[in-house]
């Protein structure tokens, strides 16, 4: 949670591909503390079946810019429960050769103290969308 000196941060994936939340994606949480200060590794976590990372690590003080890396890859990769078969619409093997074309994706924004940062992501094999939610 953000006090008025920190920020904090939650994620949730939605499947647009399957109409349905990304369950068991990792997630990866890193901050700065400036445009040019090294990134701080902080933790991750892994998608719930409500597709929510509820465990993601508290934001250290002087905080200016936080990146959420999604590990997508393998969630779109076709397990043994043949996953990526179940998904409606989902294409298979189609240019890439893999059946996801962005293997991870990267959000990096800016934050302030005292404020809640919710970063959905809205993901199919082949594309993806962010925003500030609520």
């Amino acid at each position: 949670m953000s006090t008025d000196t920190t920020a904090s941060v939650s994620t949730h994936i939605l499947d647009t591909s399957a109409g349905r939340p990304a369950e068991g994606v990792a997630v990866r949480l890193a901050a700065r503390s400036g445009r040019d200060a090294a990134w701080r590794a902080l933790g991750g976590s892994a998608t719930d079946a409500d597709g929510r990372c509820g465990d993601l690590p508290a934001l250290p003080e002087g905080t200016t810019h936080v990146r959420l890396d999604f590990e997508v890859e393998a969630y779109f990769a076709p397990p043994a429960g043949n996953r990526a078969e179940a998904r409606q619409d989902a294409p298979a093997h189609r240019d890439s050769g893999t059946g996801v074309f962005f293997p991870e994706v990267a959000v990096t924004f800016a934050v302030a103290p005292g404020e809640h940062y919710h970063v959905p992501l809205l993901l199919n094999p082949f594309g993806y969308s962010v925003y500030r939610g609520s």
